[in-house]
């Protein structure tokens, strides 16, 4: 039976490192470091068959009206067998951000999990958002 934890002792961090930086197609740049400091800094939902973590959910949020929903990874051992609708509904369902006017997430191919699973659809009014990427590491910052 999978169970889903937000005890950090539990994570797996070398594991979470080799799925996200190995395994995912939106993380594959991302260092250990900054993997490690992403979790530290956000909510972390893992998921577990007994004492292994097989999957992974994190939001970043204010607590009061944002959060943006990410890192969503299952181990491919574990698919299709309902991790990422516990992970979903555990993140979605969270005390603290089952009031939030606004969760965001962005998938390549997962949309009708996060429609069935978590209310999400399509952005409404795509053109009042922006983006800002840089083209290789983080911008740099004026001092």
């Amino acid at each position: 039976m999978y169970t889903i934890s937000m005890d950090r002792e539990r994570l797996d961090l070398d594991r979470i490192a080799r799925w996200l930086s190995k395994e995912s197609y939106w993380a594959q740049e991302r260092t250990r470091e900054a993997i490690e400091r992403s979790i530290e800094h956000s909510l972390v939902f893992g998921a577990y068959l007994g004492d292994e973590q097989v999957g992974l959910a994190r939001a970043v949020t204010d607590f009061s009206t944002f959060a943006w929903l990410c890192d969503v990874f299952v181990d491919r051992d574990h698919r299709g067998r309902g991790v990422g609708k516990l992970l979903v509904q555990a993140a979605t369902e969270h005390p603290e951000l089952c009031g939030l006017r606004l969760i965001l997430l962005a998938t390549r191919d997962a949309q009708a999990l996060y429609e069935t699973y978590g209310g999400f659809h399509a952005l409404q009014t795509p053109e009042r958002w922006m983006v800002r990427r840089a083209a290789s590491g983080p911008p740099p910052c004026a001092s």
